[in-house]
């Protein structure tokens, strides 16, 4: 089975970190405190878990997840993650972040920040408008009447095809939003941020989705 590396392990990331232990993957968690202030959560996940460094949970996860307050987003480390699946949580929110003129200015998305700054990574969107809770409490099996959906999206289709899979294990119905220039669609203060919603339900939340500069 894949081993899942974690860049962050605050609500997302141990959560994210529960589902993948609970669907039978290695995890390898770090935080920017360093490994010893995760003994608490490693301890919790069992021996399928275990603690390290930014750069060795980089090393190690044939996926990455990127969990971390998007300010950070230069702290994911490129040259472990070049060629890898590295799926981005992160959400703007410039009361936490500071202003980030090119966010600001709608001229580019959050995801595409971290995929200009991991060049040869594959970023997927994912996990970035559910409730950390509800990650581990909303998933049901799949064909599941009214399953909860999840949105992904990304420039390259073979890593949105992984991570949909992946998502499908840990209880979830996906819905692709095209590329990361589309990611906008499902960032805070829009339609399919935050409720529950069903895949058809979703999709009209995408599309009813509007920029800033726009409303």
């Amino acid at each position: 089975m894949a081993t899942i590396g974690l860049i962050g392990a605050g609500h997302i990331g141990s959560q994210v970190a529960r589902l993948a232990i609970a669907n039978g993957y290695d995890v390898v968690v770090s935080n920017s405190r360093g490994p010893e202030s995760l003994s608490v959560l490693v301890a919790e996940l069992g021996p399928r878990a275990r603690a390290a460094s930014v750069l060795d949970a980089a090393k190690a996860g044939d996926i990455v997840v990127v969990t971390v307050p998007l300010k950070n987003y230069r702290a994911a480390p490129v040259e472990p993650l070049a060629g890898k699946i590295v799926i981005d949580t992160n959400n703007y929110y410039p009361q936490r972040d500071g202003h980030i003129p090119e966010l600001d200015d709608e001229s580019t998305t959050s995801s595409e920040l971290l995929q200009a700054h991991l060049p040869a990574s594959k970023v997927v969107k994912a996990f970035n408008h559910i409730q950390a809770a509800h990650l581990t409490t909303h998933g049901q099996a799949t064909g599941t009447p009214n399953r909860r959906a999840l949105v992904v999206a990304g420039d390259d289709a073979a890593a949105k095809a992984t991570v949909t899979r992946l998502l499908d294990q840990f209880g979830f119905d996906t819905v692709d939003a095209g590329p990361l220039k589309e990611s906008w669609r499902i960032q805070p203060d829009t339609p399919g941020y935050g409720p529950r919603r069903t895949a058809e339900q979703l999709r009209g939340d995408l599309a009813a989705a509007k920029r800033n500069r726009d409303r």
